[in-house]
């Protein structure tokens, strides 16, 4: 068995193709769910990441942002923000600091709230105890930090 070393803990191949793979079930399913929430909104599962990623971010974004965040071309991302403003999701705004830049905002909708997701979270989160969760929740940060790290370089938050 050969072992991986990086933090305080050995993790071995077995372990690590075990959690690998409910990785990959975990976004192949998140994907799906995804699109079919795109689709009862009326987006693309490619407007709906981006609506999502501006949504997450701590303000407004330039397109040449959201390309990089995305990995679509400025030229891409256009069309998407174009579709976003007409279906009434996202606007342009003016960068208060600099009247040239063009930002992109999420509009203020409320959006219908995926019960069964939500009802899922919850009826999981509650077989746990506090602590596990605690548990959980860091390994979740550390998977989350190590994704950004990864997708986004040095400009680690959206």
């Amino acid at each position: 068995m050969s072992v991986r070393e990086a933090g305080k803990y050995q993790v071995g191949n077995d372990v690590l193709a075990r959690f690998a793979a409910l990785g990959r079930e975990t976004g192949s399913l998140t994907a799906v769910r995804q699109t079919r929430l795109a689709e009862r909104l009326g987006l693309s599962g490619t407007e709906y990441r981006t609506l999502d990623l501006v949504a997450q971010s701590s303000g407004p974004l330039t397109a040449g942002r959201i390309a990089e965040l995305t990995g679509l071309s400025t030229g891409a991302v256009t069309g998407v923000v174009d579709r976003l403003e007409r279906a009434g999701f996202a606007r342009r705004v003016r960068d208060a600091g600099d009247r040239r830049r063009v930002l992109i905002e999420v509009v203020p909708v409320e959006l219908a709230r995926d019960e069964p997701a939500a009802d899922a979270l919850g009826s999981v989160l509650s077989r746990f105890s506090s602590e596990e969760l605690e548990v959980v929740e860091r390994f979740q940060e550390s998977m989350l930090a190590a994704l950004r790290r990864e997708v986004l370089g040095d400009s680690a938050h959206v």
